[in-house]
């Protein structure tokens, strides 16, 4: 059977040499002449020819020689010509190609580009800015990965001790002239828009289709603080947490398995092609969509990917840190460990291809499905009049005070009234005590909130009722 590093010729044609090119620039492998598709010996007639005139043909097109012999069984002969994987990129007639699986592929644009710097041993998070300073650089953020990598054991305790920038050259992010990489700047950099336009997460919630857009949000920020920001706004605007108890503890967990959700997240931060457009989330009320630039390296397929099998990091520095970080896995376990922890919890496992000129990774709501068919298919009407009401406070920037008391008010409505937001029988002595602010403190604020429209009141001030605007 044909494989990563075999391939069958059932008779030999001079276009096959782009083979020598794929396997050397992969794992190496060897070609069978006289070996149909089947896997069955047919033999040839010119065997003897192809092992005196194939290592010239080789040399002349790739410059490589291969290992040629003559093979015999039940009285058939047979050619194998033997690739060893080469160190430095090689080309058959001015261009490139690839073994991948079962496939060859010749390698072009952004894929040939990637190629031949992994050849070089450089990636573009490696490349320097010549610009940029020690200024450029969040101090808060770098103590923020020291933190969670002294926490997964990956980093020495003494490391909080140490300045920004001991620590940035011990990470390889600053070279010995003192100049800052790119993955200096897109993990730690004050403001990473300036050094990489595309450097953002985008994440929309959909109704019906790719033009109802309900609403959406721009993460910009330090990459190594990005998969906390992308998880916290994923839970307070777009995904369920359904409530359960575990004895007296109250515990709500995300719809989808969070440490499978992040370590999807960080693959996608990590394996971006920052050379092109912005990581995507797509909310919809069944599915998500997470698609991000750059596809699979070559030496990885959709067969082998939720298998063990290498790291190939397009972006080795920003990946060396995420995994000091405990962020992700070291070696290429990561989509191993998201397939089982969805199967843990019986939920459909994503499913991962190369579209688009990137990598789309899909998920099913299984649950939010199952709770908008339990709650007779209204869970989407209420979650889009609280996704509405969520982004009109995010915009007004409310205080945690007055964020806390709004939120009571709308919790404290009778379930049959959630989506009108009634919240009758409440008065500021009764928020006041059950959200331990003063009197006159809960007075303010829902003055702010009305003069905002987030609550009017409905009726007199005796025998009225406050209402939620939705």
């Amino acid at each position: 059977m044909e494989s990563q590093t075999i391939e069958y010729k059932q008779q030999w044609d001079d276009k096959y040499l782009a083979y020598i090119s794929g396997f050397a620039n992969a794992q190496g492998g060897t070609v069978y002449v006289g070996i149909n598709d089947a896997g069955e010996i047919v033999g040839v007639n010119n065997a003897k020819y192809l092992l005196e005139n194939l290592p010239n043909k080789a040399i002349q097109a790739t410059g490589i020689i291969p290992d040629v012999e003559i093979l015999n069984e039940d009285g058939k002969e047979y050619v194998a010509i033997h690739i060893k994987p080469s160190d430095q990129p090689v080309s058959c007639n001015g261009k490139y190609y690839m073994r991948s699986g079962s496939t060859l592929q010749e390698l072009n644009g952004t894929a040939l580009t990637d190629f031949l710097m992994r050849q070089s041993h450089t990636t573009w998070d490696m490349h320097i800015e010549p610009n940029a300073t020690l200024d450029d650089i969040d101090p808060e953020s770098v103590r923020y990965f020291v933190n969670f990598a002294i926490e997964a054991k990956r980093l020495n305790e003494s490391a909080r001790h140490e300045g920004v920038e001991h620590i940035l050259r011990n990470l390889k992010l600053v070279n010995k002239q003192g100049q800052l990489t790119f993955a200096a700047l897109m993990l730690f950099g004050k403001d990473i828009e300036d050094y990489c336009l595309s450097a953002s997460f985008r994440i929309g919630r959909f109704g019906a289709s790719q033009a109802d857009l309900i609403f959406d949000d721009n993460i910009v920020c330090p990459l190594i603080r990005m998969p906390e920001k992308v998880i916290q706004t994923l839970r307070s605007r777009y995904l369920v947490a359904p409530i359960k108890y575990e004895g007296l503890h109250r515990i709500e967990p995300l719809e989808i398995p969070e440490d499978a959700l992040r370590e999807m997240i960080c693959n996608a931060i990590v394996h971006k092609d920052y050379r092109n457009t912005f990581i995507q989330m797509r909310v919809w009320d069944d599915h998500i969509d997470l698609w991000n630039s750059g596809t699979f390296p070559p030496e990885i397929t959709s067969e082998n990917l939720m298998t063990t099998h290498e790291s190939h990091p397009r972006n080795e520095l920003i990946a060396k840190v995420f995994y000091l970080a405990g962020f992700i896995e070291n070696w290429g376990r990561g989509y191993e460990k998201i397939k089982n922890a969805f199967e843990q919890e019986s939920l459909q496992v994503p499913t991962f291809e190369q579209v688009r000129g990137g990598v789309l990774a899909t998920i099913q709501r299984e649950r939010f499905v199952a709770l908008n068919i339990q709650n007779g298919g209204e869970i989407t009407m209420v979650d889009r009049i609280n996704d509405r009401i969520n982004d009109r406070i995010n915009k007004m920037q409310l205080t945690q005070n007055q964020i806390n008391v709004f939120n009571f008010i709308r919790d404290s409505a009778k379930d049959s009234d959630r989506i009108k937001g009634g919240a009758d029988r409440l008065t500021v002595g009764y928020i006041s005590e059950q959200i331990k602010l003063s009197v006159p403190t809960v007075q303010r604020i829902m003055k702010v909130l009305e003069q905002n429209g987030l609550i009017r009141r409905v009726g007199s001030k005796k025998t009225g009722y406050w209402q939620v605007v939705d």
